[in-house]
Parts: C-alpha cells; sequence; structure tokens
C-alpha cells in the first residue's frame, strides 16, 4: 500500500512514520512537510511543500491511505486564526487533495470533546475539521479521540505534569479511560485501522484506542 501523511514531524507523525516504514504492508510513505526529514530509506518519499498553495502540490496526494496527524497549540501558533489555519484549513486542504485524487482510506486524529457548537476553541475547530471531512464522502473515514497524549521527550509544560496526575489518580483505579495515550500507541492503532476492510465513517475514543492498537494486531 502507499501512505500519504501530513504531520509528520510532531510526536504521533514521527512515531507513525517510523511504523509505516517498518510495515511489509507499505511500501510507499509519502510525507508533505515544510522541510527535509532526517530519515533515509528506500521507502520514504519526502514532499516539501507550502501548505499555503495547496494547488502546487495537490497532484501529488495520490496513494491507498491518508493519514492526517496534524496539529498545533495556541501558544505555538500565536493566535487563534493561525492556530485554525494549520488545524483546520492545512488539514482539510490536504483531505480534499486526497479525495480528488481517488483515495479512499481518511485517517484523522481529532481530539476528545470535539464539538462544532462547542464554546471552547479547540473542541470546535477540531469539529469543524472532523466535519468538513466526513463532508468529503471518502469511502471510509476513521477519526481518533484520543484525550492526553504522552509525548516522548514533550516540552509542554502543562502537558507533562497533567500526565502524572493523571496516571497518579489511574493508580488509585479512577479515570481508567483517560489514561495518557503514548504517541507510537496511537500511530499503531491508526496503521491497524488502515488495514480494517469497511465503508463508512468511525470515531475511537480515550481509553478505546488502546484495545484497538492490540485488538487488532
Amino acid at each position: 500500500m502507499i501512505a500519504l501523511i501530513i504531520g509528520a514531524t510532531g510526536a504521533t507523525g514521527k512515531d507513525l512514520v517510523h511504523q509505516l516504514l517498518q510495515d511489509t504492508d507499505f511500501n510507499e510513505v509519502h510525507v508533505f512537510v515544510r522541510k527535509p526529514l532526517k530519515i533515509n530509506d528506500p521507502k520514504l518519499k519526502v514532499h516539501i511543500v507550502d501548505f499555503e498553495n495547496p494547488a502546487d502540490w495537490q497532484d501529488l496526494v495520490k496513494g491507498d491511505v491518508a493519514f492526517s496527524c496534524l496539529g498545533t497549540t495556541l501558544k505555538a501558533a500565536g493566535s487563534k486564526e493561525a492556530q485554525k489555519k494549520i488545524d483546520v484549513d492545512y488539514q482539510y486542504n490536504f483531505a480534499k487533495s486526497a479525495k480528488e485524487n481517488g483515495v479512499e482510506d481518511f485517517i484523522l486524529v481529532s481530539a476528545y470533546g470535539a464539538d462544532s457548537n462547542s464554546a471552547m476553541f479547540y473542541s470546535k475547530i477540531k469539529g469543524e475539521l472532523e466535519q468538513k471531512i466526513k463532508d468529503l464522502h471518502f469511502n471510509k473515514v476513521t477519526i481518533f479521540q484520543p484525550g492526553m497524549l504522552e509525548r516522548k521527550s514533550s516540552d509542554r509544560f502543562g502537558e507533562v505534569v497533567g500526565a502524572k496526575v493523571i496516571k497518579f489518580i489511574n493508580s488509585l483505579g479512577l479515570l481508567k479511560s483517560q489514561k495518557p495515550l503514548p504517541t507510537d500507541v496511537l500511530a499503531h492503532a491508526m496503521i491497524n485501522a488502515s488495514k480494517i476492510k469497511s465503508n463508512g465513517n468511525s470515531k475511537i475514543k480515550l481509553g478505546s484506542i488502546f484495545s484497538f492498537a492490540d485488538k487488532h494486531n
């Protein structure tokens, strides 16, 4: 199979690329990034693109399954407008290009609580993106809605502290379904999703992602 990825330089994206390159079911892994990756592999095809100009690269988005795990924080983006451009517009343009080029399977990393009607900005834009992806009518769409992600060497203070707090609560036997999700487990679940022959839209939330990653080995 041929995999297409946007968000390959993020924590989840890095794990996804690594696992796909090791997976014999995939013979090509195409990544759409703003700068080169420090990876040399004959299966890896790196496309340096300007996300502001999708018309320049949309014809390259051709393959069997598209993975979208792009995302940023309000702090990193600098403004709500900039964050929405990355979290919604860039990913939608990628998905639209994939659909127009005949890609049938789309896998999206969203967030728990995503809701286009939410009063919370982050949940609202995640919900808007989910709906825009559904409206493209892919043959199959799988949406992952993780809660707290556990990233390797994370520099997000709040995230690190939050993960420790939730783990402590988990140790007391509480909130087991909301335990921090390692990005490599999420990546594994995404790959499993790509190998399931089905139609329509599905969502996989919180703790269910762990069992999904294990169940479909």
